[in-house]
């Protein structure tokens, strides 16, 4: 027995890590307006739109997966949006995984990078403010600095969350070689096929990748007692 990955484990590793690096960029241009709104107002709607963003967190996968399929097919109004624009249906393609990640990853992204601009306060903003700096120059040169170990957060979150999705990436994208099937697919596959050895090297591998990322999620933040 070969102890060694296949080709075909290490082209689901591949896309799968450009999957959740694609995902991780989109959600930091799309979360961070959102988790700066819901850190700062205070609206009515802020309950609202955070149990929407908090949704993914205990929806069933592949009920989110059906609905996003729906809102991706031919009558969905992703899909007649991507039909205007003469793009090719998303169901069944990594840009149909991005999408689906994307929402289903959402909260990973929103939530630190919220509870990170909660804590940063009105002062120093006030304090800019008060220098005549704008709006956006106060986003930039003092809340985002403040708020860079919740960016850090979110980002590793995102990622390895996007890493160890199964239902959602199953439900939209299905599991063609090359384009849709995710190492969690892979492995499915293996087991499916009675291949236990296939799935314990590549569960493995994946299993060595969540323990460092979690290592290096709580390796780097100080230690308050020490500050």
């Amino acid at each position: 027995m070969s102890l060694l990955l296949t080709a075909e484990d290490w082209q689901t590793i591949g896309l799968t890590a450009k999957l959740a690096l694609t995902v991780t960029a989109c959600l930091y241009i799309i979360g961070t307006p959102i988790a700066w709104w819901l850190g700062r107002t205070r609206s009515r709607l802020k309950g609202v739109i955070g149990a929407v963003v908090a949704l993914p967190l205990v929806l069933p996968p592949s009920v989110l997966g059906f609905y996003l399929l729906l809102a991706m097919g031919p009558f969905g109004f992703i899909g007649r949006f991507t039909s205007w624009l003469g793009v090719h249906p998303l169901p069944f393609t990594f840009w149909g995984l991005v999408v689906a990640s994307v929402f289903y990853s959402m909260p990973f992204m929103v939530q630190p990078l919220q509870n990170a601009f909660e804590a940063i306060g009105d002062k120093p903003l006030e304090a800019a403010a008060t220098l005549r700096a704008s709006p956006w120059d106060a986003f930039f040169t003092v809340a985002l600095p403040m708020a860079l170990p919740g960016i850090l957060t979110s980002g590793i979150l995102t990622f390895a969350h996007t890493v160890g999705e199964f239902g959602v990436v199953l439900m939209v994208g299905g599991n063609l070689p090359g384009e849709t099937r995710v190492a969690s697919v892979q492995i499915y596959d293996h087991v499916e096929a009675l291949e236990y050895a296939g799935a314990h090297r590549l569960s493995a591998v994946m299993l060595a990748f969540s323990f460092l990322v979690l290592l290096l999620l709580y390796g780097w933040r100080p230690n308050p007692k020490k500050a």
